[in-house]
């Protein structure tokens, strides 16, 4: 008896130190399976915040293009209404100031011959004189309004008021 008692409890300690084989070997499975878990988990949260910050963009971009497009429908109805204006202004000028003048031959003479020096100055470089750049005192901005113009009248067409 005591043999087969020896040969069952050595059996028994086999068959325990391959459940406590499995068992870390599972263990080890498990530990990575968390792990997986957790960086999964972490991944799905900063998407969830790039999504909220990708929400919010659009959300900023798409006021910014109505505010846009507000913008130009005002000033597209400013341009409508100043060539109204424009149009009603040529209708009432009289017609000698509506017609086109003969072209003046003596202009077109000196303007040859300023094509002439022009070219022939570009063709010589060193004789030019470069002027200093202008430092302008502001740049312009888009907010800058592009009907603040004085409005047109017949004086302005050399017309009679």
């Amino acid at each position: 008896m005591s043999a087969i008692a020896i040969v069952m409890n050595l059996l028994l300690a086999g068959l325990l130190v391959a459940a406590l084989t499995l068992g870390l070997r599972l263990n080890r499975r498990l530990k990575a399976l968390r792990d997986s878990q957790d960086g999964f988990a972490t991944a799905v949260a900063e998407l969830n915040a790039a999504a909220a910050r990708a929400e919010q963009g659009l959300a900023d971009l798409r006021a910014a293009t109505d505010e846009a497009t507000d913008e130009l429908a005002d000033r597209i109805e400013k341009g409508r209404a100043l060539a109204a204006k424009l149009e009603r202004l040529v209708a009432q000028a009289p017609e000698q100031v509506r017609a086109a003048p003969e072209p003046d031959r003596d202009a077109e003479r000196r303007l040859g011959a300023l094509l002439a020096a022009a070219r022939d100055a570009r063709a010589r470089p060193e004789r030019l004189v470069r002027p200093e750049p202008r430092v302008a005192s502001r740049p312009a901005s888009p907010d800058d309004d592009l009907f603040e113009d004085a409005p047109l009248t017949l004086d302005s067409f050399g017309g009679r008021r």
